[in-house]
């Protein structure tokens, strides 16, 4: 969303502090456009960012979800494999605050936040994800609470045709495709995946069916970028919402035009529409069923100018609208014929818009600063002042200082406003969420094949968003807590070992308190993890032989710890690439999301064939 410089000024003014390059200034390859006013190298950035590369773990991975495991400062709570209904959670935030962008443009889901991650896009279309740790609303507005994950699409580098196929245990058959056509000036790419099962237990089963086309034009107008993809997603849902065995359907469409004006201007106009049908007794439709479909409109106009030849200025607007039509349809009898229909959530609609300016000074390798200011204007008269202050120092050529403080806010969705069932209760006048996060970390490059960071954060919370109730027997109420609080710590630690041998170790520990009275039993905020670590080691092989493992250890709240191993293997060589997958291979028994068991140990094999 911006642009850096450098801080020329200071430089004039104190220029024996400029660091000089040396052999062991490690290579900037990696470019963030995530929490960052401009696209920077990642070791310039203030905030934590983690950058995960699709294309290394492309063919040693069956879902985006293989990837977002790769990092401890994500909770992904599954209900079913490959993601299917899944939520995320950052630094001990609810599912709900936690912002999901595809190029920099929002997908959450207005009806609810378990929809957030319906990603309609397959895996073989993205390059990078890209996640923001702690507090995001003054580049993204609403639900950048506890983190942002930003999907950056892929644009092929030269025309290629990659068909995959595979089986596996528990019914399982996965099909991946890419087509993609470079000529000049155009380039055109269409991805496909689709990922069945027959489920592991009764009402488990799943089908995953993703389309996309991505589209890039470079004109003397600037680059012109447009995004088209859908999702089709039927599942068994039994246990998910309660002691029912459910069923849902779940399908997306997605579009986005992305148009550069120079190199100062760019504009962004997304539609996305998503459906929702949620049958609470799947073999018996007509006591309880909800239709819901949410249509989303957003656009935005960005710009950056230079104070000066060494500072930017930032600043923009955006709009945004959401509609929504919701019904429940209920009868007495098979064929429907009594059938009567009311009102779910109802129908709503909301407009919204936000206004932001931006600040930005670096000295590359020595000091940076960035300061933000976004006001939201929603309902009318209300609004959410979100600002923000970063800044980082290197205390030398190879140890970087950062630190910031930002604000942030979320908006409630329809379902905790609205929604009521026998489980659930909705609450209209539920107020914003608020939070304060403020962090501060240190970053370690020693040359060579080391890198190192550590950063201790906090975030304190208000009005927060929760379903409770005052016995076990009641239905769960949405209400608004008066104050929550999070301290937590993470740590990574990568070192590059011979035979592009990569070893990766990442913990987070948190911490949480909050002002409420005995005897409340909560159902999201006490489910956070206490301690969270993953180890991944990926190697490359005499060969072409490419084999990764990765081991995750999780200990929530109140709840045992456990451990999973995920193992993974393939052969890039030639034009037939055989892989194989094993999940779960320690065979663990254990819930992500409580009540809902997931699948022991798991196999896919297949074939991948590059045909052009």
């Amino acid at each position: 969303m911006a642009f850096t410089s450098r801080l020329y000024l200071l430089l004039l003014l104190v220029p024996t502090l400029r660091a000089q390059p040396s052999a062991s200034t490690p290579a900037r390859e990696t470019i963030v456009v995530t929490g960052t006013w401009e696209p920077i190298p990642l070791e310039e950035a203030d905030r934590a960012i983690h950058v995960i590369n699709t294309q290394d773990l492309r063919l040693t991975s069956s879902t985006f979800f293989d990837l977002l495991q790769l990092d401890s400062s994500l909770d992904l709570q599954q209900r079913a494999p490959n993601g299917i209904q899944a939520d995320l959670s950052i630094r001990g935030s609810s599912f709900g605050q936690v912002l999901i962008l595809l190029d920099g443009l929002r997908l959450n889901d207005a009806q609810s936040g378990h929809h957030n991650l319906d990603f309609p896009l397959p895996l073989d279309a993205i390059s990078q994800v890209q996640i923001l740790r702690g507090t995001g609303s003054t580049f993204y507005g609403s639900d950048a609470i506890g983190g942002v994950v930003n999907f950056i699409t892929r644009q092929p580098e030269a025309s290629e045709i990659l068909l995959r196929a595979g089986l596996g245990n528990l019914g399982q058959n996965q099909e991946r495709g890419v087509l993609a056509w470079v000529g000049g000036p155009l380039s055109e790419q269409l991805t496909f995946s689709r990922d069945f099962s027959t489920g592991f237990i009764p009402d488990r089963d799943y089908r995953d069916l993703s389309l996309a086309s991505i589209t890039h034009w470079t004109t003397r107008l600037g680059i012109t970028g447009l995004t088209l993809a859908m999702s089709d997603r039927p599942f068994g849902a039994d246990q998910f919402y309660g002691p029912y065995p459910a069923w849902e359907r779940t399908r997306g469409w997605f579009a986005a035009l992305h148009q550069t004006l120079g190199k100062k201007t760019e504009v962004d106009l997304a539609a996305r529409r998503h459906t929702d049908l949620f049958v609470l007794l799947r073999y018996e439709p007509w006591i309880y069923t909800n239709r819901h479909a949410v249509d989303s409109y957003q656009a935005a106009v960005r710009r950056s100018d230079d104070l000066t030849g060494a500072i930017k200025v930032h600043y923009g607007a955006e709009g945004f609208r959401d509609v929504l039509a919701s019904t429940n349809c209920s009868g007495t009898s098979p064929a429907f014929v009594d059938t009567t229909c009311a009102p779910a959530l109802g129908d709503h609609h909301r407009t919204w818009g936000a206004g932001y300016v931006g600040f930005d000074a670096r000295a590359l390798r020595r000091f940076s600063f960035s300061a933000g200011l976004r006001d939201e204007l929603y309902d009318g008269a209300r609004n959410e002042l979100s600002p923000s202050v970063s800044g980082g120092f290197w205390l030398y050529s190879k140890l970087k200082l950062r630190a910031s403080v930002s604000r942030a806010f979320r908006l409630p969705s329809y379902t905790e406003l609205y929604y009521y069932d026998p489980v659930d209760i909705g609450n209209p006048n539920l107020r914003p969420e608020t939070a304060w996060g403020s962090e501060a970390g240190l970053d370690f490059y020693p040359g060579g094949r080391w890198t190192a960071s550590a950063t201790v954060f906090q975030r304190r919370e208000r009005n927060v968003i929760d379903y409770v109730r005052y016995s076990l027997t009641a239905p769960w109420q949405a209400t608004n807590y008066d104050r929550l609080r999070f301290t937590g710590v993470e740590t990574a630690l990568k070192t590059t070992l011979a035979r592009k041998n990569t070893l990766e170790f990442q913990y987070t520990g948190l911490q949480g308190s909050q002002n409420v009275l005995a005897g409340i039993y909560s159902k999201y905020v006490f489910q956070y993890p206490v301690h969270e670590g993953t180890l991944q080691w990926q190697t490359s092989w005499p060969k072409d032989i490419l084999t990764r493992a990765r081991l995750g250890v999780l200990e929530r709240f109140g709840s045992d710890p456990y451990a999973v191993l995920d193992l993974y293997a393939a052969w890039a060589h030639g034009r037939i690439h055989p892989y194989f997958q094993m999940t779960n291979a320690t065979n663990t028994i254990y819930d992500e999301i409580q009540g809902v068991q997931m699948p022991t140990r798991s196999v896919l094999g297949g074939l991948e064939f590059k045909v052009l």
